[in-house]
């Protein structure tokens, strides 16, 4: 149960590890036991990385999983077009195993992209079979996947019993709530749900931007400091639009944010506030979001959160946002000491990207490298907990023929349904 990935240039998000131009990394029984150069390893699998860049997979702290089918259908919606487009037309029309499908799919994609660890924000739960599908898929994808249960099914309903459900079957950090309010309904719903969570032990994410207008006012991070309901197990999701002063009680709580560059820039939400949440001393993490709006891998997030924040101020740098995608991502879904460096003891999540390609090639700055020029044809190997998922630009054991029919005819049915054009 030994794998040795051999002489690659190792980037491990630790700074006291440190980087290795030409380094090893030690896999045993599913976690790194070593990370440094010439390692031996009798009897080990050897991995040969001459010529690769080996990194911690990255983590995907928000993505509505549920949409895949309808990639790029949304790239020139607003916001108000997407909720009345994908939540009013479409989202009605989906059964379980349209939701199984776009999990399942979604997850793959997130996969061979490298990302090990992803955060599903799911908000089609208007029936509990649609949860139980979902959550099916998320645990027969390759990958460490995290269900949070966004309740769909009416914005004051009594979600108590759904989500005893579920948490029965997804037992310690596979499963999270994510939050109603403080937009979508009342403050004392939210409190409800965030007292539900700490009931079962559940971290919580809440959606909260400036483009739906905050009919409940506009100070909604002080209403919910007031009622006691900010903490280190909340993720506050975009955040465009929060006040500086709003900004420091999310720090001084210990709450953490995942910030989606590419949709909010897209959908008119305003400019990330990737600066502006460092600067009140929260480290953010990254998110796809949805396929429809935007691209499913992190190496696009990566590069429009570098630009547009060294368009405003030019003090971010490639090595924050590789951060923001990798430990900074395991922090904020509460896995920070089991993911998202190379560090021994954690989990042997990683990445090894062919550094030959002509995207990469020469490399002169491995983190520069992987933020500005990175993507999924480049991702040349997964393991997830020391588990090969991907190798030689492969996904393994998976009938992806098959799926990709069975995603066509659910997107056709739906569509059919929702009444859209050809």
């Amino acid at each position: 149960m030994k794998t040795l990935i051999r002489g690659g240039t190792v980037v491990t998000m630790d700074p006291a590890t440190g980087d290795f131009p030409e380094g090893d990394v030690l896999v045993e029984d599913g976690r790194i036991a070593a990370v440094g150069t010439r390692i031996e390893a009798d009897g080990a699998e050897v991995v040969d990385a001459a010529g690769m860049i080996v990194a911690p997979g990255f983590v995907d702290t928000h993505r509505h999983t549920w949409q895949t089918a309808f990639r790029g259908l949304g790239t020139d919606w607003t916001f108000d077009e997407y909720r009345a487009i994908l939540h009013g037309r479409i989202r009605p029309h989906y059964r379980p195993d349209d939701v199984y499908l776009g999990n399942l799919f979604g997850r793959i994609e997130a996969l061979n992209a490298g990302v090990t660890t992803m955060l599903d924000w799911f908000h089609c739960s208007d029936r509990p079979e649609n949860a139980d599908a979902a959550v099916q898929a998320l645990q027969e994808a390759p990958g460490r996947s995290i269900f949070c249960y966004g309740a769909g099914n009416g914005a004051d309903a009594d979600i108590t019993a759904e989500i005893t459900r579920i948490r029965a079957q997804l037992p310690g950090e596979a499963m999270a709530l994510g939050l109603r309010g403080p937009i979508l309904t009342t403050m004392d719903t939210t409190a409800a749900d965030v007292a539900l969570a700490r009931e079962h032990g559940l971290r919580v994410s809440v959606h909260i931007h400036g483009t739906a207008g905050w009919p409940r006012g506009d100070r909604p991070v002080a209403e919910m400091r007031e009622r006691g309901l900010l903490d280190d197990r909340m993720t506050v999701v975009h955040g465009n639009g929060l006040s500086d002063d709003q900004l420091a009680m999310l720090a001084d709580a210990g709450c953490s944010v995942s910030i989606s560059p590419d949709v909010e820039v897209k959908m008119g939400f305003g400019a990330p506030i990737t600066g502006r949440v460092l600067a009140a001393g929260i480290r953010p993490s990254l998110s796809v979001d949805d396929c429809p709006s935007a691209g499913g891998d992190l190496f696009s997030a990566m590069r429009t959160a570098l630009a547009v924040q060294r368009g405003l101020d030019g003090t971010l740098t490639t090595r924050d946002v590789a951060e923001f995608a990798t430990i900074d991502g395991a922090r904020t879904c509460g896995l920070g000491d089991r993911t998202g460096s190379l560090t021994v003891g954690k989990d042997a999540d990683l990445i090894v990207l062919d550094a030959q390609d002509p995207a990469l090639f020469p490399v002169n700055d491995p983190v520069a490298g992987i933020v500005t020029a990175g993507h999924p044809g480049v991702v040349d190997s997964v393991f997830v907990a020391g588990k090969a998922v991907k190798r030689h630009g492969r996904l393994l054991g998976l009938d992806l023929p098959r799926l990709r029919t069975r995603l066509l005819e659910s997107r056709d049915r739906i569509a059919a349904a929702a009444g859209l054009g050809g």
